[in-house]
């Protein structure tokens, strides 16, 4: 990964959180206290949580608020959080993703909004992070149900890779309490950072040189689009504050208008 990402300055870069991670009688009451601080959400679909009033809820907020709002797409398991792993074949997977981007579709639709990015959950995430197969089907899946939606996925060669072989847009994400390899990509065995003070440091590192602290003990180059904010992490609001007084987020999309000059 070093050797393909230019080390450069990071001057705009959007922070995301979940929301409707909530499902029955099941509430996440802190979800929505970094709202203010986001400039796009990912919204649970209903497999791996979100009920349809707290989809619908979810919407809402993001609109009073005026933030970018993508589909939360996880494997069918309500029980474990979407956090087991399934394995599913091609045509199982895609239809799971359409199916969870179809349906938020359409309920933004009814509110007179639009999603813009689709961001895969737990299990999902993980194995799309390692399995390039199971990356392209999420990417294919993605642009069948429209070609202008953004894939959110976890920095690294593997979304690179499906970017270029799919033609579709995608969003590296960094997460400021995840440990990184030397090649860039998450060690998911490694324990995750609740040290406020330590994130900001990685995120100011991350803007000035593109570059993530890794387990083996140096900084590895990535690239970045956006920063997941997790409200697992018991620091995340305040986290999220400082992190704010760091930089102005951008959602991703009028980053890149930024960068074509249709805006200022």
């Amino acid at each position: 990964m070093q050797n393909v990402v230019e080390r450069k300055q990071i001057k705009n870069i959007d922070f995301n959180c979940d929301l409707a991670q909530s499902f029955g009688i099941y509430k996440n009451s802190s979800e929505y206290d970094i709202l203010d601080y986001v400039s796009s959400v990912n919204i649970a679909c209903g497999f791996h949580s979100g009920d349809p009033k707290t989809i619908k809820e979810a919407l809402l907020r993001a609109k009073q608020r005026n933030v970018v709002v993508g589909a939360h797409i996880g494997y069918d398991d309500i029980q474990g959080f979407g956090y087991r792993q399934m394995d599913l074949d091609n045509d199982e997977l895609e239809a799971l993703v359409m199916y969870q981007v179809g349906a938020l579709m359409t309920f933004a639709k009814a509110y007179n909004m639009e999603i813009e990015h689709v961001r895969p959950h737990g299990a999902m995430y993980k194995k799309a992070s390692l399995d390039f197969e199971t990356s392209q089907v999420i990417a294919k899946a993605i642009k069948k149900c429209s070609a202008w939606l953004v894939y959110y996925g976890a920095t690294g060669e593997i979304l690179e890779q499906v970017a270029q072989e799919e033609n579709i847009q995608v969003a590296y994400e960094v997460h400021l309490e995840k440990i990184y390899d030397g090649a860039g990509n998450i060690d998911y065995n490694a324990r995750d950072l609740e040290n406020t003070e330590l994130s900001i440091k990685r995120l100011k590192e991350l803007l000035q040189n593109s570059q993530v602290t890794n387990n083996e003990g140096g900084r590895t180059i990535v690239k970045a689009d956006s920063i997941h904010f997790s409200n697992k992490i018991s620091n995340v609001k305040d986290l999220i504050i400082q992190a704010k007084s760091v930089i102005e987020p951008l959602p991703y999309n009028y980053k890149n208008a930024l960068k074509s000059g249709w805006v200022e």
